[in-house]
């Protein structure tokens, strides 16, 4: 038997474990889940007999040693600040460590000790990043292998509401960690367009977007990523007059958060007085300029010109913003108050599914011809607990572990799945999961 070690048991990685699980006696796996909660790993692992959910502590050395070397691969489904503790005993113990996160500075200078110790630290593999970069790839390379060049790579992505259970003015529910939602874009944005470099401050954000249609899921709007630009080498794409990644939403979603980024209300940088006892009206009213003789609705409509009959307005009022509610949070920062407000009203309910919506635009020469063409991914959850988010983060988290562990996949060390050797087979299948590209000429 070999031993899976996955840290982290988590919303994203309930599939996941579900697949080494299912797939445990075929293999011949067992497969130890270990959380600061002993009661969440022990409820993953739901008393396989090829399982066991244990209490783990990343902080405790003695633990982390004997658990990392008495196994033959690690999943990390840590924060991504938390990996490169755990990567680093991977090399000293020469094993093999696959996480969904991005390759942070400090994990990237691992490559020539992991090589040496022929240990390969696979990143990037879960959706965004991960699908994102491997059917981008796909498709790159083919455009290429036929004498094509590319001139233009647009990448968007989005978790969202599924459509049938989309009951809200926003369009919106939570999928994944609210606090990344609400800090979503705070930076610059930077991208190349035509051959021109293009950079976006944090306040200018929500007000330039692309729109699109994907699909039969109907219309989506995309806000840019932090950092388009250093894709260009990942993808091979060094050159490249255009190229563009950004966060899909439904159409009129960043038009009405603009209003709350403009406020301040996104501001995670310092703590309000006294927060505990500040209202949602409190927290508004914070924000807009004194004016004794005007209610917060009408200094909020006066400073942005909005109605209160307007689709804007009806949204923020939808959010309980001008309610007397307190949410009754110490030494908070207004990110946080507003992150406590957006989980009352965005919350998954009980029945209700997710949906992951992806599209890449390619335009590229051909034989003296310019061609276009969208590659798009529609995936639906099956549940609040088995969501899209889960299933397209952890599926090829688990594929691509499989396929280490059964050499079919012997780079070593820092990586991201960009090389056929390894987007090809996990892409084919992902098909058996329904995760599937549908592919467009426009």
């Amino acid at each position: 038997m070999r031993n899976i070690l996955v840290i982290g048991a988590g919303r994203s990685a309930v599939t996941l474990i579900k697949y080494l699980l299912d797939n445990s006696e075929e293999n011949k796996w067992l497969v130890t889940v270990a959380d600061f909660s002993e009661k969440l790993a022990k409820e993953a692992v739901a008393n396989h007999k090829n399982g066991k959910g244990i209490f783990f502590d990343v902080k405790n050395k003695r633990q982390r040693e004997v658990e990392i070397n008495n196994t033959d691969i690690v999943i990390s489904m840590l924060p991504a600040s938390m990996h490169i503790t755990v990567a680093k005993d991977c090399v000293r113990f020469k094993k093999n460590l696959v996480t969904a996160s991005y390759v942070s500075n400090e994990i990237a200078l691992l490559d020539e000790s992991a090589k040496k110790a022929d240990v390969l630290l696979l990143n990037e593999i879960g959706l965004d990043p991960g699908i994102d970069h491997m059917s981008a790839m796909q498709v790159i390379d083919q455009i290429k292998e036929k004498g094509g060049e590319l001139t233009s790579f647009k990448s968007f992505c989005g978790g969202l509401v599924h459509p049938d259970y989309d009951t809200n003015p926003w369009n919106y529910k939570f999928t994944w960690n609210p606090r990344n939602v609400v800090l979503a874009g705070q930076g610059t944005a930077q991208y190349i367009k035509k051959g021109a470099y293009k950079y976006i401050p944090y306040f200018k954000l929500f007000e330039r977007i692309e729109t699109m249609t994907v699909l039969d899921a109907g219309e989506f709007e995309g806000y840019a990523n932090r950092d388009s630009l250093s894709y260009r080498g990942v993808y091979g794409l060094d050159h490249i007059p255009t190229l563009f990644r950004g966060t899909l939403r439904r159409k009129g979603y960043s038009e009405a958060w603009n209003i709350l980024v403009q406020l301040g209300m996104t501001d995670d940088s310092y703590k309000l007085e006294k927060s505990e006892s500040i209202s949602n009206r409190d927290l508004v009213n914070m924000f807009l300029p004194y004016d004794d003789k005007l209610s917060a609705e009408e200094k909020l409509c006066k400073r942005f010109n909005l109605r209160t009959e307007g689709v804007i307005f009806k949204k923020l009022h939808w959010l309980g913003l001008f309610s007397t509610e307190k949410i009754g949070m110490k030494n908070a920062s207004p990110a946080q108050l507003l992150q406590a407000i957006l989980e009352i009203k965005w919350n998954l309910g009980a029945e209700d599914k997710d949906m992951i919506v992806m599209q890449h635009q390619f335009e590229y020469v051909l034989n003296r011809k310019v061609q276009k063409l969208n590659s798009s991914l529609l995936v639906f959850g099956d549940d609040p607990r088995y969501t899209a988010m889960a299933k397209t983060v952890g599926l090829p988290v688990a594929i691509a572990t499989k396929l280490i562990l059964n050499g079919q996949i012997s780079l070593t060390g820092v990586r991201i799945p960009t090389s056929k050797d390894i987007y090809i087979p996990v892409l084919k299948e992902l098909e058996s999961y329904g995760i599937n590209f549908v592919e467009e000429l426009v």
